[in-house]
Protein backbone atom coordinates (compact mmCIF):
# COMPACT_ATOMS: atom_id res chain seq x y z
CA UNK A 1 0.00 0.00 0.00
CA UNK A 2 1.44 3.09 -1.39
CA UNK A 3 1.83 6.34 1.88
CA UNK A 4 -0.15 9.19 0.73
CA UNK A 5 1.63 12.72 0.79
CA UNK A 6 2.06 14.59 4.17
CA UNK A 7 -1.42 16.21 4.55
CA UNK A 8 -1.56 19.87 6.39
CA UNK A 9 -2.59 20.09 9.62
CA UNK A 10 -5.90 21.64 10.58
CA UNK A 11 -7.76 23.10 13.33
CA UNK A 12 -10.25 21.11 14.89
CA UNK A 13 -13.81 21.33 13.71
CA UNK A 14 -15.41 21.26 16.99
CA UNK A 15 -12.38 23.72 18.07
CA UNK A 16 -15.32 26.55 19.86
CA UNK A 17 -15.56 25.40 23.31
CA UNK A 18 -18.89 23.99 24.37
CA UNK A 19 -21.15 24.97 26.85
CA UNK A 20 -23.95 24.41 29.02
CA UNK A 21 -24.92 20.72 30.96
CA UNK A 22 -22.73 17.71 30.20
CA UNK A 23 -23.83 13.42 30.06
CA UNK A 24 -21.52 11.02 30.63
CA UNK A 25 -22.65 7.38 29.66
CA UNK A 26 -21.03 5.07 31.79
CA UNK A 27 -20.50 1.57 30.92
CA UNK A 28 -20.29 -1.28 33.40
CA UNK A 29 -19.62 -5.04 33.99
CA UNK A 30 -23.47 -5.01 35.37
CA UNK A 31 -25.21 -2.03 33.20
CA UNK A 32 -24.82 1.22 31.87
CA UNK A 33 -25.48 4.52 33.40
CA UNK A 34 -26.09 8.01 32.69
CA UNK A 35 -24.61 10.55 34.89
CA UNK A 36 -26.13 14.23 34.01
CA UNK A 37 -24.81 17.42 35.65
CA UNK A 38 -26.29 21.20 35.61
CA UNK A 39 -25.07 23.59 33.58
CA UNK A 40 -21.92 24.33 35.64
CA UNK A 41 -20.79 20.87 35.66
CA UNK A 42 -21.21 21.14 39.76
CA UNK A 43 -23.50 18.94 40.53
CA UNK A 44 -24.41 15.44 39.13
CA UNK A 45 -27.50 12.82 39.08
CA UNK A 46 -26.85 9.05 38.47
CA UNK A 47 -30.15 7.62 36.49
CA UNK A 48 -31.15 3.82 36.63
CA UNK A 49 -29.26 1.33 35.24
CA UNK A 50 -29.93 0.53 31.35
CA UNK A 51 -29.75 -3.13 30.42
CA UNK A 52 -28.90 -4.54 34.69
CA UNK A 53 -27.16 -7.37 34.46
CA UNK A 54 -25.50 -6.87 30.54
CA UNK A 55 -21.54 -6.87 30.46
CA UNK A 56 -21.75 -3.29 28.52
CA UNK A 57 -18.27 -2.69 27.09
CA UNK A 58 -18.68 0.65 25.41
CA UNK A 59 -21.63 3.27 25.04
CA UNK A 60 -21.31 5.89 22.70
CA UNK A 61 -22.96 9.26 21.22
CA UNK A 62 -23.43 10.30 17.29
CA UNK A 63 -22.05 13.65 17.04
CA UNK A 64 -23.99 14.05 13.18
CA UNK A 65 -27.07 12.68 15.53
CA UNK A 66 -27.03 13.70 19.42
CA UNK A 67 -30.13 11.91 20.34
CA UNK A 68 -28.99 8.90 19.03
CA UNK A 69 -26.49 6.79 21.42
CA UNK A 70 -24.64 2.98 20.17
CA UNK A 71 -24.09 0.26 23.19
CA UNK A 72 -21.96 -2.48 22.69
CA UNK A 73 -23.31 -5.39 25.05
CA UNK A 74 -22.71 -8.81 25.92
CA UNK A 75 -25.07 -11.21 28.56
CA UNK A 76 -24.08 -15.33 29.13
CA UNK A 77 -27.43 -16.62 27.42
CA UNK A 78 -27.84 -14.31 24.44
CA UNK A 79 -24.21 -13.77 23.44
CA UNK A 80 -23.06 -9.75 21.76
CA UNK A 81 -25.17 -7.67 20.62
CA UNK A 82 -25.52 -3.69 19.53
CA UNK A 83 -28.53 -1.45 21.08
CA UNK A 84 -29.26 1.76 19.55
CA UNK A 85 -31.02 4.47 21.17
CA UNK A 86 -32.56 7.48 18.90
CA UNK A 87 -33.66 9.74 22.04
CA UNK A 88 -31.36 9.83 24.18
CA UNK A 89 -31.39 6.51 25.78
CA UNK A 90 -35.14 6.73 26.65
CA UNK A 91 -36.05 3.48 24.73
CA UNK A 92 -33.45 0.78 23.03
CA UNK A 93 -33.53 -1.15 20.06
CA UNK A 94 -31.15 -4.45 19.38
CA UNK A 95 -29.57 -4.47 15.92
CA UNK A 96 -30.89 -6.81 13.56
CA UNK A 97 -27.26 -8.07 12.32
CA UNK A 98 -24.91 -7.58 14.89
CA UNK A 99 -20.74 -7.65 14.22
CA UNK A 100 -20.49 -11.45 13.44
CA UNK A 101 -17.61 -13.52 11.74
CA UNK A 102 -18.24 -15.32 8.59
CA UNK A 103 -19.27 -19.38 8.59
CA UNK A 104 -16.50 -20.80 7.87
CA UNK A 105 -16.43 -23.71 5.09
CA UNK A 106 -16.76 -27.32 5.61
CA UNK A 107 -14.63 -29.07 8.00
CA UNK A 108 -12.72 -25.51 8.81
CA UNK A 109 -12.51 -23.79 12.24
CA UNK A 110 -13.44 -19.76 11.87
CA UNK A 111 -13.75 -17.33 14.14
CA UNK A 112 -16.73 -16.39 16.44
CA UNK A 113 -17.70 -12.79 18.27
CA UNK A 114 -17.28 -13.15 21.75
CA UNK A 115 -17.84 -9.67 23.12
CA UNK A 116 -18.12 -5.92 20.81
CA UNK A 117 -15.39 -3.69 22.80
CA UNK A 118 -15.21 -0.79 20.97
CA UNK A 119 -17.87 1.85 18.90
CA UNK A 120 -16.84 4.12 16.33
CA UNK A 121 -18.89 7.12 14.40
CA UNK A 122 -17.91 7.17 11.11
CA UNK A 123 -16.90 10.30 9.21
CA UNK A 124 -18.99 13.50 10.08
CA UNK A 125 -19.64 13.26 5.77
CA UNK A 126 -21.48 9.48 6.07
CA UNK A 127 -23.90 10.08 8.26
CA UNK A 128 -25.11 6.48 9.93
CA UNK A 129 -21.60 4.96 9.37
CA UNK A 130 -20.15 3.39 12.14
CA UNK A 131 -17.58 1.03 12.61
CA UNK A 132 -16.68 -1.50 15.40
CA UNK A 133 -14.06 -3.50 17.07
CA UNK A 134 -14.29 -6.94 18.49
CA UNK A 135 -12.82 -9.80 20.38
CA UNK A 136 -11.17 -11.48 19.17
CA UNK A 137 -10.09 -8.71 16.71
CA UNK A 138 -11.94 -8.25 13.99
CA UNK A 139 -13.52 -4.88 12.36
CA UNK A 140 -16.76 -4.26 11.22
CA UNK A 141 -19.11 -1.61 9.87
CA UNK A 142 -22.25 -0.24 9.39
CA UNK A 143 -23.89 2.04 7.21
CA UNK A 144 -27.71 2.05 8.36
CA UNK A 145 -27.11 3.56 12.41
CA UNK A 146 -26.13 0.33 13.76
CA UNK A 147 -28.80 -1.75 12.76
CA UNK A 148 -27.02 -4.08 10.16
CA UNK A 149 -23.19 -4.72 10.21
CA UNK A 150 -20.56 -6.20 7.61
CA UNK A 151 -16.92 -7.45 7.93
CA UNK A 152 -14.68 -5.25 7.06
CA UNK A 153 -12.56 -8.08 4.95
CA UNK A 154 -9.53 -6.72 3.68
CA UNK A 155 -8.60 -6.68 7.36
CA UNK A 156 -10.83 -9.58 8.44
CA UNK A 157 -9.91 -11.99 5.53
CA UNK A 158 -6.82 -10.71 5.35
CA UNK A 159 -4.10 -13.58 4.39
CA UNK A 160 -1.39 -12.74 6.57
CA UNK A 161 -4.56 -12.60 9.63
CA UNK A 162 -3.21 -15.29 11.87
CA UNK A 163 0.63 -13.75 11.31
CA UNK A 164 -0.86 -10.61 12.36
CA UNK A 165 -2.83 -11.15 15.32
CA UNK A 166 -1.83 -14.48 16.59
CA UNK A 167 -3.45 -17.24 18.30
CA UNK A 168 -6.68 -16.20 20.47
CA UNK A 169 -5.26 -17.69 23.55
CA UNK A 170 -2.14 -15.93 23.37
CA UNK A 171 -3.87 -12.62 23.59
CA UNK A 172 -5.01 -10.63 26.77
CA UNK A 173 -6.25 -12.35 29.74
CA UNK A 174 -10.14 -11.39 28.70
CA UNK A 175 -9.54 -11.85 25.03
CA UNK A 176 -8.06 -10.33 22.07
CA UNK A 177 -9.21 -7.04 21.35
CA UNK A 178 -9.48 -4.66 18.21
CA UNK A 179 -9.94 -0.72 19.64
CA UNK A 180 -9.64 2.58 19.20
CA UNK A 181 -10.38 2.78 16.00
CA UNK A 182 -9.50 6.94 14.72
CA UNK A 183 -11.40 8.00 11.18
CA UNK A 184 -9.15 11.11 9.75
CA UNK A 185 -11.82 14.16 10.04
CA UNK A 186 -10.37 15.29 6.59
CA UNK A 187 -10.72 11.85 4.70
CA UNK A 188 -13.24 9.21 5.33
CA UNK A 189 -11.36 6.64 3.64
CA UNK A 190 -7.49 7.05 6.03
CA UNK A 191 -8.55 5.14 8.96
CA UNK A 192 -6.22 3.81 12.05
CA UNK A 193 -6.85 0.71 14.34
CA UNK A 194 -5.32 -0.82 17.43
CA UNK A 195 -4.90 -4.23 18.10
CA UNK A 196 -4.17 -6.01 21.60
CA UNK A 197 -2.13 -8.04 20.27
CA UNK A 198 -1.75 -7.04 16.51
CA UNK A 199 0.08 -3.59 16.79
CA UNK A 200 -1.08 -0.72 14.99
CA UNK A 201 -2.51 -0.19 11.27
CA UNK A 202 -3.40 2.36 8.79
CA UNK A 203 -5.62 2.03 5.66
CA UNK A 204 -5.81 4.79 3.30
CA UNK A 205 -8.67 3.33 1.41
CA UNK A 206 -11.61 2.55 3.84
CA UNK A 207 -10.46 -0.90 4.99
CA UNK A 208 -9.33 -2.22 1.80
CA UNK A 209 -5.99 -2.56 2.67
CA UNK A 210 -3.85 -2.10 5.83
CA UNK A 211 -0.07 -1.28 6.87
CA UNK A 212 1.27 -1.72 10.09
CA UNK A 213 2.88 0.98 11.98
CA UNK A 214 4.92 -0.54 14.69
CA UNK A 215 8.52 0.85 13.67
CA UNK A 216 9.65 2.42 17.25
CA UNK A 217 7.38 0.27 19.22
CA UNK A 218 8.60 -1.50 22.19
CA UNK A 219 7.58 -5.21 22.84
CA UNK A 220 7.90 -7.77 26.51
CA UNK A 221 11.57 -8.48 26.81
CA UNK A 222 12.88 -11.12 25.13
CA UNK A 223 10.17 -10.95 22.69
CA UNK A 224 10.58 -10.57 18.72
CA UNK A 225 9.20 -6.47 18.17
CA UNK A 226 9.13 -7.89 14.09
CA UNK A 227 6.51 -10.39 14.73
CA UNK A 228 3.06 -8.11 15.00
CA UNK A 229 1.13 -9.80 17.62
CA UNK A 230 3.86 -9.20 20.62
CA UNK A 231 2.73 -5.54 19.99
CA UNK A 232 0.16 -4.53 22.44
CA UNK A 233 -1.09 -1.03 22.23
CA UNK A 234 -3.64 -0.28 25.18
CA UNK A 235 -5.56 3.23 23.78
CA UNK A 236 -4.87 5.23 20.72
CA UNK A 237 -6.21 9.13 20.14
CA UNK A 238 -5.44 11.69 17.93
CA UNK A 239 -3.78 15.04 18.89
CA UNK A 240 -6.59 17.21 19.82
CA UNK A 241 -6.68 19.67 17.08
CA UNK A 242 -4.31 17.40 14.96
CA UNK A 243 -4.95 14.45 13.16
CA UNK A 244 -1.33 13.95 12.20
CA UNK A 245 -0.18 13.28 15.55
CA UNK A 246 -1.31 10.46 17.18
CA UNK A 247 -0.39 9.33 20.93
CA UNK A 248 -0.65 6.05 22.51
CA UNK A 249 -0.91 4.20 25.96
CA UNK A 250 1.27 0.83 25.32
CA UNK A 251 1.92 -2.12 26.98
CA UNK A 252 5.32 -0.93 26.90
CA UNK A 253 5.06 3.04 27.77
CA UNK A 254 3.62 5.66 26.17
CA UNK A 255 4.23 6.64 22.78
CA UNK A 256 3.55 9.75 19.69
CA UNK A 257 3.92 9.49 15.82
CA UNK A 258 3.99 12.86 14.01
CA UNK A 259 3.22 12.19 10.22
CA UNK A 260 3.88 11.60 7.80
CA UNK A 261 6.65 9.84 9.57
CA UNK A 262 6.10 5.94 10.41
CA UNK A 263 8.20 5.91 13.32
CA UNK A 264 7.04 5.75 17.23
CA UNK A 265 8.37 7.95 19.95
CA UNK A 266 8.42 6.97 23.10
CA UNK A 267 7.64 9.75 25.47
CA UNK A 268 7.22 8.09 28.77
CA UNK A 269 10.59 8.04 29.76
CA UNK A 270 10.50 11.32 31.18
CA UNK A 271 7.67 10.11 33.93
CA UNK A 272 8.58 9.49 37.60
CA UNK A 273 10.97 6.15 37.30
CA UNK A 274 9.07 5.03 40.83
CA UNK A 275 5.68 5.52 38.57
CA UNK A 276 6.60 4.51 34.67
CA UNK A 277 4.82 5.28 32.14
CA UNK A 278 2.61 1.71 31.76
CA UNK A 279 -0.82 2.01 31.88
CA UNK A 280 -4.14 1.72 29.57
CA UNK A 281 -6.02 4.99 29.67
CA UNK A 282 -5.20 8.12 27.96
CA UNK A 283 -7.50 11.59 26.72
CA UNK A 284 -6.38 14.56 25.29
CA UNK A 285 -7.32 18.30 25.10
CA UNK A 286 -10.03 18.48 22.60
CA UNK A 287 -8.30 21.77 21.05
CA UNK A 288 -4.27 21.56 21.79
CA UNK A 289 -1.76 19.15 20.71
CA UNK A 290 0.26 19.14 23.39
CA UNK A 291 -2.18 18.65 26.09
CA UNK A 292 -2.44 15.03 27.02
CA UNK A 293 -3.56 12.75 30.26
CA UNK A 294 -2.50 9.51 31.81
CA UNK A 295 -3.13 7.02 34.65
CA UNK A 296 -0.34 5.34 35.57
CA UNK A 297 -0.36 1.31 36.56
CA UNK A 298 1.43 -1.08 38.66
CA UNK A 299 2.93 -2.79 35.48
CA UNK A 300 5.71 -4.72 37.66
CA UNK A 301 5.67 -8.60 38.39
CA UNK A 302 2.79 -10.25 37.68
CA UNK A 303 1.32 -6.72 36.58
CA UNK A 304 -0.84 -5.83 39.82
CA UNK A 305 -3.40 -3.82 37.02
CA UNK A 306 -3.61 -1.38 40.41
CA UNK A 307 -2.53 2.51 41.16
CA UNK A 308 0.91 2.04 42.10
CA UNK A 309 1.59 2.16 45.70
CA UNK A 310 -2.54 2.41 45.89
CA UNK A 311 -2.35 6.07 45.19
CA UNK A 312 -3.96 6.95 42.12
CA UNK A 313 -2.54 10.00 40.29
CA UNK A 314 -3.09 11.51 37.08
CA UNK A 315 -0.18 13.67 35.42
CA UNK A 316 -0.50 15.95 32.38
CA UNK A 317 1.81 16.92 29.63
CA UNK A 318 1.93 20.34 28.41
CA UNK A 319 4.17 20.62 25.76
CA UNK A 320 3.86 16.81 24.10
CA UNK A 321 5.47 14.41 26.61
CA UNK A 322 8.42 16.41 26.95
CA UNK A 323 7.79 16.81 30.90
CA UNK A 324 4.86 15.45 32.84
CA UNK A 325 3.14 17.06 36.26
CA UNK A 326 1.44 15.03 38.92
CA UNK A 327 -2.45 15.91 39.26
CA UNK A 328 -3.56 14.39 42.67
CA UNK A 329 -5.70 17.35 44.21
CA UNK A 330 -8.61 15.50 45.77
CA UNK A 331 -7.73 11.62 44.83
CA UNK A 332 -7.11 9.55 47.73
CA UNK A 333 -3.54 9.41 49.46
CA UNK A 334 -3.70 5.97 49.91
CA UNK A 335 -5.40 2.69 50.12
CA UNK A 336 -7.04 3.45 46.40
CA UNK A 337 -6.05 -0.17 44.48
CA UNK A 338 -7.85 0.78 41.93
CA UNK A 339 -7.14 1.19 38.68
CA UNK A 340 -8.80 2.94 34.80
CA UNK A 341 -9.68 0.81 31.98
CA UNK A 342 -8.87 1.84 28.22
CA UNK A 343 -12.15 3.34 27.47
CA UNK A 344 -12.67 5.27 30.95
CA UNK A 345 -11.08 8.08 30.36
CA UNK A 346 -12.45 11.04 28.77
CA UNK A 347 -12.62 14.94 28.20
CA UNK A 348 -15.57 17.09 27.27
CA UNK A 349 -14.86 20.32 24.81
CA UNK A 350 -15.75 22.61 27.15
CA UNK A 351 -13.19 25.13 28.75
CA UNK A 352 -11.21 24.83 31.19
CA UNK A 353 -11.90 21.04 29.63
CA UNK A 354 -13.44 18.41 31.99
CA UNK A 355 -12.34 15.33 32.59
CA UNK A 356 -13.79 12.54 33.62
CA UNK A 357 -12.54 8.52 34.45
CA UNK A 358 -14.33 5.62 36.21
CA UNK A 359 -12.71 2.85 37.94
CA UNK A 360 -12.53 -0.63 38.57
CA UNK A 361 -14.12 -0.10 42.13
CA UNK A 362 -17.20 1.39 40.50
CA UNK A 363 -16.28 4.99 41.17
CA UNK A 364 -16.68 7.86 38.85
CA UNK A 365 -14.20 10.97 39.20
CA UNK A 366 -14.47 14.76 37.82
CA UNK A 367 -12.37 17.66 36.85
CA UNK A 368 -13.38 20.99 35.67
CA UNK A 369 -10.25 22.45 35.85
CA UNK A 370 -8.45 20.29 33.33
CA UNK A 371 -7.27 18.09 36.42
CA UNK A 372 -6.63 20.86 38.60
CA UNK A 373 -9.03 19.28 41.15
CA UNK A 374 -10.60 15.95 41.44
CA UNK A 375 -13.86 15.24 42.94
CA UNK A 376 -15.86 12.04 43.42
CA UNK A 377 -19.36 12.55 41.35
CA UNK A 378 -20.56 8.44 41.70
CA UNK A 379 -19.92 5.62 44.28
CA UNK A 380 -20.92 1.90 44.58
CA UNK A 381 -20.96 1.12 40.46
CA UNK A 382 -20.27 -2.16 39.45
CA UNK A 383 -16.98 -2.44 37.34
CA UNK A 384 -16.86 0.92 34.87
CA UNK A 385 -15.16 -0.48 31.51
CA UNK A 386 -15.82 2.90 29.43
CA UNK A 387 -16.64 6.81 30.24
CA UNK A 388 -17.98 8.72 27.25
CA UNK A 389 -19.00 12.43 27.23
CA UNK A 390 -22.39 12.81 25.43
CA UNK A 391 -24.45 16.22 24.70
CA UNK A 392 -26.96 16.51 27.71
CA UNK A 393 -30.45 17.95 26.06
CA UNK A 394 -31.80 19.14 29.07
Amino acid sequence: MKRTSSRSKSSNPAAKPATGPVALLVATRKGAFLLKSDRNRRTWNLSDPIFLGHIVHHAVQDPREPKTILMAARTGHLGPTIFRSHDSGKTWKEAKQPPAFPKAPEGKKGQVVDHTFWLTPGHASEKGTWYAGTSPQGLFRSEDGGATWSSVKGLNEHPEYSQWMGAVENGTPDGPKLHSVLVDPRDAKHLYVAMSSGGVFESLDAGANWKPLVAGLEVVESFDPKNLWFHDPHCMRFAGGNPDRLYQQNHCGIYRLDRPGETWKRIGKSMPKSVGDVGFPMTVHPRDQDTLWVLPMDGSGVWPRTSPGGKPSIFISRNGGKSWKRQTKGLPARNAWWTIKRQAMCSDAHDPVGLYFGTTSGEVWASRKEGGRWECIARHLPEIYAVEPAHSSR
